[in-house]
């Protein structure tokens, strides 16, 4: 059964955190979605796709209940949020 909840809406980052030992990679710490503010637990992953010209970069985080996947336009410096899913219990 696919729990996966498509959303598609531009969020708020509220927090970011910086990982790796030489180049530093951001990836996104809080956001606000819906008036409710979602704290990300500090290990997510980060892909870059190229999308022709333009470079797609998309997060996959938790904050230990769900999964959440975003993208950041860095054309516009927007953020998306794509889906959420729940994680097993």
């Amino acid at each position: 059964m696919d729990t996966k909840q498509y959303i598609n809406k531009e969020v708020s980052v509220n927090a970011v955190y910086f990982s790796g030992r030489q180049n530093f990679k951001s990836f996104p710490k809080a956001i606000t979605y819906n008036n409710q503010q979602v704290t990300f637990l500090e290990s997510g992953m980060r892909y870059l796709l190229h999308k022709g010209k333009d470079i797609v970069q998309l997060f996959d985080m938790s904050d230990g209940h769900s999964n959440y996947r975003l993208q950041f336009n860095s054309q516009e410096f927007t953020w998306t949020l794509v889906r959420i899913t729940p994680l097993p219990r």
